[in-house]
């Protein structure tokens, strides 16, 4: 079978390993063409990686019959216009988390993509790792008995006052760039969708936030939080934990577990503490693309859960006081 060819948007930081680093390794996938705002950075990025198409415009990428799939690395706000641009063009699209500016947005990718008949992904690459599969294995074994609360955080310092991340007009903030990981984790180890009790928010410039702590409720008894931060005083902080009638798992770094991880359960059967060994996220989220887009196979980040994980975090900005961010499509 053919590889999936694809053409990137942008030179973004995250390509070399979101994209370039997996493709090389795989016999199904291949970067085709890339573009960017400044066509020599795309040149020289090309160059470095290997890339043997560099194109004038992001337009026409989408309108190389060489490209299948576009993988859509752009600042958060314009997401949602350029993921529907490819669709347009006949293109499948890996967007990068978080899928949209807001869950607008959101419902309008996934209704493009189910009209055009595309595989839309998002990027959630830590759902493709085997260490995800562990703890939902762990979770479903009835070991820890009823969930009754799960906690997910991601925090780190972000210096660069001119990081993109932080303008309001790209759909900057520490919820929408750290902590659509914990929602989506959450979201994952519950099962189900929250609805937000209560939200705070501390801000880096007028509407942008540099912290976010909600509090959820799934229903039943069950509760939970998410924490972001992207003015962190620890260099990382990324955990999860889950804690039922009967016992409790805490999971140490679930983002990036190919750097390492550490599964701790307690329980009746005692404590114990395990790693679960895999290679890179990435390289695993790449395969279910190429999965999706050529047998077909349903992927674990579909549209749907994207509506889903950006309702989750629109309404923690509406708690904390926020407005929810905006695209660049609304």
């Amino acid at each position: 079978m053919e590889p999936v060819r694809f053409g990137c948007l942008g030179a973004a930081r995250i390509v070399p390993n979101a994209l370039v680093k997996p493709a090389k390794e795989s016999a199904e996938a291949e970067v085709r063409a890339i573009a960017a705002r400044d066509p020599a950075r795309a040149a020289v990025f090309a160059e470095r990686h290997g890339i043997p198409v560099v194109h004038q415009t992001y337009e026409a990428v989408l309108a190389d019959d060489d490209v299948d799939a576009v993988y859509n690395p752009l600042p958060n706000g314009l997401h949602a216009e350029w993921t529907l641009k490819a669709l347009d063009a006949g293109k499948h699209v890996l967007c990068e988390k978080p899928f949209t500016a807001n869950a607008p947005e959101a419902e309008r990718v996934a209704a493009a993509a189910e009209r055009a008949g595309r595989v839309v992904m998002e990027a959630f690459h830590w759902r493709y790792h085997p260490l995800a599969a562990r703890a939902l294995e762990i979770i479903n074994s009835g070991e820890l008995g009823e969930v009754r609360r799960v906690e997910a955080a991601l925090c780190f310092p972000l210096f660069r006052r001119d990081d993109i991340r932080w303008q309001l007009d790209l759909a900057g903030g520490a919820l929408m760039d750290a902590g659509c990981y914990p929602v989506h984790i959450v979201r994952t180890f519950a099962g189900r969708d929250p609805t937000v009790t209560q939200a705070t928010a501390r801000l880096r410039t007028p509407g942008v936030d540099r912290f976010v702590q909600a509090e959820l409720s799934f229903g039943a008894g069950t509760t939970g939080r998410v924490t972001a931060s992207m003015w962190s005083s620890s260099v990382l902080r990324s955990s999860a934990a889950v804690t039922g009638e009967r016992g409790r798992m805490r999971i140490l770094n679930p983002i990036g577990p190919q750097v390492f991880n550490l599964v701790t359960v307690k329980s009746a059967k005692g404590t114990r503490r395990d790693r679960v060994r895999g290679g890179a996220t990435y390289s695993y989220q790449l395969a279910a693309f190429v999965g999706a887009v050529r047998r077909g196979v349903p992927p674990l980040t579909p549209p749907a859960d994207s509506v889903a994980n950006m309702r989750v975090i629109d309404d923690i900005y509406r708690a904390a006081g926020l407005e929810p961010r905006r695209g660049s499509s609304d």
